[in-house]
């Protein structure tokens, strides 16, 4: 499948029911930290509907075999919605994560909606398919950003940048969904079994308050509407509307969710 424009594709009328199952509570505390310099967030669009999107799934999860997972790079899988009306509906699609794709066209970071597409520290990665491993570039000094519970189904956000942005930063929280599969029945994938990690399950967001020396929130650990084997956790500092991340952080959830 080509990439298409998003004015191109029919969007779907009728939303298909989801269940909505709480996170599960974290069997030790989470304190996640990054480093002064910039680690980069990698953003995959993609959907279960796209026939050119499994290689790209399969190149995403690979990633959890990386040496430099969470240290040198942050993977999230956003699955769009605008793909739903052609014959199957994605479990895992939201059309917030179409919108942050669209608004990244809007910010000329990307040149068209289309999938399977990447991001890269905020601008289009088309190299991608042909990078043995995600590239290893000593960001900027940016600033620390932390993560912690508060309690099971909260966290705190503390982002001490390095000089305080004119724009009142947004915090965004990803819960990450690993070991999905999808036997697909209909559409361009039809009668394919589809393994996703890094999936984005839910995601929250928060425009954090200055408090002398830092900002700082907190934000409940969203609610998933899938039950996976495994799970992580991404967060990522952005500027208002601008979805460009500046710093982000992630890692492993410490637990072993139960499935009725």
């Amino acid at each position: 499948m080509s990439p298409i424009r998003l004015s191109t594709v029919l969007i779907a009328l009728a939303a298909c029911a989801s269940v909505t199952v709480a996170a599960p509570a974290p069997s030790a505390s989470i304190d996640l930290r990054s480093e002064m310099t910039q680690t980069p967030l990698l953003e995959l669009f993609t959907s279960e509907g796209c026939s050119s999107c499994p290689p790209a799934d399969r190149w995403l999860g690979d990633l959890k075999r990386s040496p430099g997972l969470w240290r040198d790079f942050v993977p999230v899988g956003f699955h769009v919605d605008y793909w739903d009306s052609l014959g199957w509906h994605d479990r895992f699609a939201s059309p917030a994560f179409s919108a942050r794709q669209q608004r990244y066209a809007r910010s000329g970071n990307l040149s068209q909606v289309y999938t399977p597409g990447v991001m890269l520290r905020g601008a289009e990665w088309r190299a991608w398919s042909q990078a043995p491993a995600v590239p290893v570039v000593r960001g900027p000094r940016v600033g620390l950003l932390e993560l912690q519970s508060v309690s099971p189904n909260a966290m705190s956000v503390h982002w001490r940048p390095v000089a305080r942005p004119s724009v009142e930063p947004v915090a965004e929280i990803a819960l990450l969904g690993m070991e999905l599969h999808t036997p697909v029945r209909r559409g361009e994938n039809s009668g394919r079994d589809l393994q996703h990690d890094f999936v984005v399950l839910a995601s929250g967001h928060l425009t954090l308050s200055w408090t002398g020396d830092h900002y700082q929130g907190t934000l409940p650990i969203p609610h998933a509407r899938e039950i996976a084997p495994r799970y992580a956790l991404a967060a990522w500092i952005s500027a208002g509307n601008d979805p460009t991340p500046i710093q982000s952080v992630g890692g492993w959830w410490p637990t072993t969710p139960k499935v009725n």
